[in-house]
């Protein structure tokens, strides 16, 4: 099998790339930006396989996409890359509308035109999976869960964003025939995860005896999911999907924010104890713009459809990542340091919120 994988340097695309390559020895073209949130060294395990390459290059540069699919002529695409933080959509929404909907758009005629000109029994077997987000669902009220027949209600640019893109696929499937799929995942964690997202900056701001910030009353629900196992997701609905179809992947794991926050206090205190009890650190901020309070996703259809199910809870899951932190300093610390330090994004220009308070809930 040979795979692009766009936005391979990402936190979920690096996953990816490690398993195929590593785990299923599929021949892997990683084609990311490499933005602020993407780092080639989440792949240096695979990056001198024979059975795996990089090219540097936006999805938005139409020749540079149409040269890589001429020359590297995959059997798939997986379409991960995307601007993916709600806070930075907030303040800077250009970026996401470029990204996400113009460049999917550009990568959407990129794979209509190779895959027009492939011969019939190799266009039968190609396939464009993209990957999106259970936030273009908006927020659950009570006790309900996404489904793949759940109405969209973007309320934020970034799942405004994912969407479009996501209507622009459908739109491509169902007018040119193109063989697609589409996931929507809920919020992963795991190792190599920028640390601006809510789970490795608590842990990292933990390990410093940093206060830990928590939007609002901190009872804002996720529904959590490994990152490897999304990726064994990912590759399963690649193989075994119908085409024209979306399929939901999650962890059935929903958990508040705040009962999040406090597990990974506990998890560090007992691995690397201080002088204080970490819980002691937590600190509400005021809450976040158009923050959805609950998302949960069921994944009934994969599991039975195509016999996809998460191995990890979210306990064996969040003590996994935990552990990764306090053992791989050498990769999050440089970010630390040199791209993000942990100061609160997502403001509205004139705000009130105090933009020196430390902040970052999304997935």
């Amino acid at each position: 099998m040979r795979v692009i994988v766009t936005g391979g340097a990402g936190f979920i695309g690096s996953a990816l790339v490690r398993y195929l390559v590593r785990d299923r020895g599929w021949d892997v073209l990683n084609v990311d930006k490499l933005t602020y949130a993407a780092n080639l060294q989440s792949v240096a395990s695979v990056s001198s396989r024979a059975n795996y390459r990089f090219v540097q290059a936006d999805i938005c540069d139409g020749d540079s996409i149409n040269r890589i699919f001429a020359e590297y002529r995959p059997d798939a695409v997986m379409h991960l890359a995307a601007e993916s933080h709600v806070d930075r959509s907030i303040s800077s929404s250009a970026a996401f509308i470029s990204t996400n909907v113009f460049g999917t758009h550009v990568l959407l005629e990129a794979a209509r035109l190779y895959w027009s000109e492939r011969p019939p029994a190799l266009r039968e077997t190609f396939r464009f999976l993209h990957v999106s987000t259970d936030e273009v669902y908006g927020s659950l009220d009570g006790d309900g869960f996404f489904t793949e027949s759940t109405a969209y209600n973007p309320r934020s640019p970034y799942s405004a964003s994912k969407a479009s893109s996501d209507h622009l696929v459908s739109a491509w499937y169902e007018t040119y025939g193109l063989p697609t799929l589409i996931t929507n995942c809920s919020n992963n964690y795991g190792p190599y995860h920028f640390p601006e997202k809510l789970i490795p900056l608590i842990i990292l701001n933990a390990l410093e005896n940093k206060p830990l910030p928590v939007y609002g009353d901190g009872r804002n629900v996720r529904d959590w999911l490994y990152v490897e196992d999304h990726v064994k997701a990912l590759t399963t609905v690649l193989e075994r999907g119908r085409t024209g179809e979306t399929y939901n992947i999650g962890g059935r794991a929903p958990v508040e924010n705040i009962a999040v926050v406090e597990r990974i206090c506990d998890l560090v205190d007992d691995r690397f104890p201080g002088d204080i009890a970490r819980r002691n650190l937590i600190t509400f901020v005021p809450d976040r713009p158009g923050h959805d309070r609950r998302y949960a996703i069921d994944p009934t259809k994969i599991e039975t459809a195509l016999g996809w199910r998460a191995d990890q809870t979210f306990e064996t899951g969040i003590a996994a990542t935990v552990d990764w932190y306090l053992n791989n300093a050498w990769w999050w610390r440089p970010l630390r340091e040199n791209v993000y330090s942990g100061t609160r994004l997502g403001l509205i220009e004139n705000s009130p919120i105090n933009e020196t308070q430390l902040a970052d809930n999304s997935a």
